[in-house]
């Protein structure tokens, strides 16, 4: 029974207590520093608000349009900003000056823009290079075998600093499948640090896989619907 000198928690200040339970008991011992980025896409401010008072600090956005209208509502937090979305050409602009990380570069014009685009006086932005690890046509990456070079051109680009990969798994809810994906992306930075580049990034993993991703190395790992619940058919969008 709650006794009554509790603070009542909201759920998504539940959702994320015990989602970074379950994380802490996955690693079990690992020392390994596992990011938690909470997908906050098509959910409104307000819902971001909760989650930062119950101590999130990292968000991550799919829509250009919505991320950028978010980012301004909530300008008194010192959040961090994720874009994990694919990203066009005429979206770099906005992208590389409101965000903090860039989770799906898959190519070299799209990392060019970014660069030529960030403002001097901020921090370099973080950059993840995609890797299509499940191989599937409809999502995008690099193939498996050419992250490397597309990692060189990031490392090498003012105003962007080569953070390492992200990549999605099948969703087959096999995790076996999954695992083996995921392996493909650890193996792939590994290659890249073999060949003298600094990387410190696995991101891969969502709500349905993250126990997947953690056995294969993952240290940043991006949950939505385990945190703000399903999405809403009317979902929030910038006025």
């Amino acid at each position: 029974m709650r006794q009554l000198s509790e603070p009542i928690m909201s759920p998504i200040a539940e959702n994320l207590q015990e989602a970074r339970r379950r994380i802490s008991e996955a690693l079990q011992g690992d020392s390994r520093v596992v990011t938690l980025v909470a997908v906050s896409k098509t959910h409104p401010p307000e819902m971001v608000r909760e989650a930062w008072a119950a101590g999130q600090r990292d968000f991550g956005e799919n829509y250009v349009q919505e991320g950028v209208a978010k980012i301004a509502a909530l300008a008194d937090l010192a959040a961090t900003w994720h874009f994990i979305g694919a990203l066009q050409s005429n979206k770099a602009r906005e992208v590389a000056e409101r965000f903090d990380w860039v989770h799906g570069v898959d190519r070299a014009k799209i990392a060019d823009l970014l660069s030529r685009h960030r403002p001097a006086g901020r921090a370099p932005l973080q950059v993840c290079v995609e890797v299509n690890i499940s191989e599937e046509a409809t999502k995008s990456g690099v193939k498996p075998g050419e992250a490397l070079a597309l990692a060189r051109h990031v490392a090498s680009l003012p105003g962007l600093r080569l953070r390492g990969l992200m990549g999605m798994a099948s969703p087959s809810g096999d995790e076996a499948k999954a695992r083996g994906e995921f392996a493909v992306l650890r193996r792939e930075l590994e290659a890249i640090r073999a060949a003298g580049i600094a990387c410190d990034t696995l991101s891969m993993g969502m709500s349905q896989d993250w126990r997947a991703a953690l056995a294969e190395g993952a240290t940043m790992l991006r949950i939505g619907t385990a945190i703000f619940g399903a999405r809403e058919a009317h979902a929030w969008r910038a006025a």
